[in-house]
Order: C-alpha cells, then structure tokens, then sequence
C-alpha cells in the first residue's frame, strides 16, 4: 500500500491523463471542498460516499485509484472497519483532516489544489502559473550583417591619423641570429674516442686535477668504542694497536643489561620487589549496569500534526535506538486509532503507552492525555497523572521536536531544555498549518526543516 503524505515532493514523469479518485467524507463543507479540489486538480471522481456507510465491496469493485480521505474523530471507527481494503497495493491512499479542510481560503487553498495536482498527475511542480516564456527566435533568410558592415559610416580618419603619427614608434619586426661561436657544427667522435674520453675524465688523476687534492684519512681509533669487541683475529696473534677492521658488533643473546641498579633499588623498596615478583596485566572495565542507550526524542504536535508526525516517523531509519514520545492531543481520546495509523509509515513498533512501563529503546510511544515521566534507574517509564513531560528528560542526551499545531505554551519549558544542553527544532515549510508554537524556536535561534529534514537531523544526532 503506498501513501502519500501532503507536502512530500514528488518525482515521477508527468500524466496528464485524470485518475479516478473514490472521496471518502461526510456530508459537509469539507467534503465539497474536497470535490470542487479534485475537478481543479485534474481527477476524477468515481466514488462518493460517509465512510461510516460505506460497503467495503462497494469500495473494492469500485475502478478507482486513489482514495481521498478526510478525517476526523467521527469516521476513525469506520476506517478501522475498511483497514482490509485500503490496505490493498491497488490504491494510493491520500489523508487530509476535515476541520483545516473547511477553513482553507485564497492563497491557501490555491495552494493545496496545486499539490493534490502534482500528486494525481504524478510530477513536482507545485508553483504557481508564471508569465509566459518568450517566443523562440526563427530564423529569416538573408546572409548575417558583419561587423564591417555595421561600421561603415563610421568616421575612421581620425584614428588613421594617430597610427600614422605613431607609426615611427612601433618597434619593427627582426629575426634572431645566433652568435658566430654558437653557429660551429659539433666535432664528430668515434665510438672508441667516446669510451676513452669517458674512462679519462673518471680516472683518478682527472678528478685530482678537478677537485684538488684528496683529504688525509682520519686517525685511528686509540679504544674501541663500547660494546664491540675484536673477533677476527687469531687465536696467539696481537692486533695492531689502534686497529679497528676486525670490530664487529654483539650477538643479541650475547648481551646482558646490569641488573645491579634494579637489585639495588628492590633491596631499599620492598612493593618494588613485589612488582618484580609479580605478572601484571590489563584487565578489561566491565560495563555499568543499567547504563541507558539513549535519551528519548519527544514529539509534540496538534492541529495538522497527523501529517506531521506520519512525515517525521516515515524518515526515520529502522534501526533508530531512541524512544520516540507522541504526544498530539486528540478530541476524541482515540489514541488506539492514532498508534494503527503511525504504525502503517514506519518500520518502527508504535505502542500506546502505558503507565508502570519503560520507555524502551527502537519504539514509538504515543501518550495520552494523562501520561507522564518520571525517572526509573537509568531509564525512564511512564506515569500516570503527571505533569512532569519535558523536565523529566535527560537534557544532555535528548531531543525535542515542535510540529504543526504544538502547544504555544510549552514553548519557554523548550526554550529552558535547549538552554540547559538539549536539543530543539520546529517545522517550517509546506504543510505547517499552524506554525505558531513551532516558529518562536526558530525565532530563537533553534534549528528548523521541513519533517523529513528534522528525521534526518535525529538519525544523524542520535548515531553518534
């Protein structure tokens, strides 16, 4: 099953041809919105029904393509009914909510027509119609103007004149000839007045004659240096004093270092003797127990934030060793809905959380509305009835993530987590329906993107 998410660009070769779309809403201004967007869109639509009346085999014997969803808490139920069909390959499955559906106006809503175009269509191009391009040039019959001939008015004569006068200035033009010495053809040798000129020039004599006189050769050495011994001379034969030709150096195992400043030094210093006595060896640090992989990343969305939040845990890497916190607050309270949705665009376990459990590490967590943190060991589990949510992090070893539709107030608490060593970015960009919360991070100097550009911040930061 392939789904599309708003705002994600889109590569693939253009279609123009109109796809059938099956529009799933109830009865309302978001579901004319969204007619009146896939006509201006360039679909078409083939199916049009209340997701809570909808027959699935109705749905599935429909020749549609693309199936348009609004949602909001009243079809979440429904939805969970038709999991079977939409799940088939055959579609490709487009969310919106309803309540941001019916309040789009102007710019805004032009805006969102150009994108569901893009994604019905099959190409990136999401901007607006520009003016037109120029007419090409044709070409016309004629030879070229040359450059002569756009000159040939032009008064001339006063530069005639100047060159006229320089022209005694101007150096003329010669050619080189060699010096009368440089001219002489080379003398030709023979092979064998080659060789010899060689060997004469190389012989002994030539080289005094060059270079002077050779330097006298060192004295001899009066003691042989230490650690080398006389080995070539015979048994009953004296060597010659000062001779050094039959030096040579000692066999390794012929060697002893004294040992006499260690004894010494062992006799004064009894834990000297002991070391002496003893073997030593590196022995390997066993790890601490219960050291934590890894503070959690905390995701804080609302009104948008489905999309959001689909966008960020989709870019996420499968082996990502964090826990994920969600938290989105939700009219309904149908958080179990929420998990099954998440869990369709990543590869990562999505869990409702508990109170009494850990947060453990490679898992998505979405919290309700009552759910907390408090520290457990070297980890952290959830609570009940707790207002403890982002002071309850390791703030040198997590992050938190503002998306479209967070809290406003929960700004300063993030505000005060970054300033202390943590990590916090906001969304900006297509698809940021209410930037409010999000926007003073980035005001404040925190990093922002698009939510595929903060999943790969995440996977770069938390790998290291």
């Amino acid at each position: 099953m392939s789904m599309t998410c708003w705002g994600l660009p889109v590569f693939a070769s253009d279609n123009n041809g109109a796809r059938p779309v099956a529009l799933l809403a109830r009865e309302g201004a978001a579901r004319d919105r969204l007619r009146d967007a896939v006509a201006a869109a360039g679909g078409q639509v083939v199916l049009e029904d209340d997701p809570n009346t909808l027959d699935a085999a109705a749905l599935d014997a429909s020749a549609t393509e693309v199936v348009l969803v609004a949602l909001e808490p009243a079809v979440e139920d429904a939805l969970e009914r038709l999991d079977a069909v939409l799940e088939s390959p055959r579609y490709t499955l487009m969310f919106e909510e309803a309540e941001i559906i019916a309040r789009r106006e102007g710019w805004e809503s032009q805006r969102w027509i150009r994108h569901l175009a893009a994604k019905l269509q099959g190409h990136g191009n999401v901007l607006p119609p520009g003016p037109e391009d120029d007419a090409a040039l044709q070409p016309e019959p004629g030879m070229p103007v040359r450059p002569a001939e756009l000159h040939v008015d032009a008064p001339l004569q006063f530069h005639l004149d100047e060159a006229f006068e320089a022209a005694d200035t101007v150096p003329a033009d010669g050619l080189y000839f060699a010096p009368a010495e440089e001219r002489q053809p080379p003398e030709v040798m023979s092979f064998e007045e080659l060789m010899a000129k060689a060997q004469a020039e190389e012989s002994p004599a030539a080289t005094a004659q060059e270079t002077g006189p050779l330097p006298p050769p060192l004295p001899p050495l009066e003691d042989p240096p230490q650690g080398m011994v006389d080995t070539q001379v015979p048994a009953g034969t004296a060597a010659a004093a000062g001779s050094y030709s039959s030096w040579s150096l000692l066999e390794d195992d012929a060697y002893v270092a004294p040992a006499a400043p260690v004894e010494a030094a062992a006799a004064e210093n009894p834990s000297i003797a002991s070391l002496l006595s003893s073997s030593l060896s590196l022995v390997e640090l066993e790890p601490e127990s219960g050291e934590s992989a890894g503070g959690p990343v905390l995701v804080l969305a609302g009104i948008g934030g489905p999309d959001a939040v689909r966008r960020l845990l989709s870019g996420l890497p499968e082996d990502f060793a964090r826990p994920v916190l969600v938290q989105m607050r939700l009219d309904g309270g149908r958080y179990a809905n929420l998990v099954k949705q998440m869990a369709r665009v990543t590869a990562l376990p999505v869990l409702l959380a508990v109170p009494g459990q850990p947060a453990e590490a490679g898992n998505v967590y979405v919290l309700a509305d009552a759910v907390g943190l408090e520290p457990d060991g070297a980890g952290l589990r959830f609570v009940e009835a707790s207002a403890q949510l982002i002071t309850a992090l390791p703030v040198a070893d997590s992050a938190v993530v503002m998306l479209s539709g967070a809290d406003p107030a929960l700004v300063p608490e993030v505000l005060a987590f970054a300033a202390q060593g943590g990590w916090a970015a906001g969304q900006t960009g297509d698809g940021c329906y209410d930037p409010e919360a999000a926007s003073q991070l980035v005001v404040a100097g925190m990093p922002g993107g698009d939510p595929e550009y903060l999943a790969g911040e995440l996977a770069t930061r938390c790998a290291q």
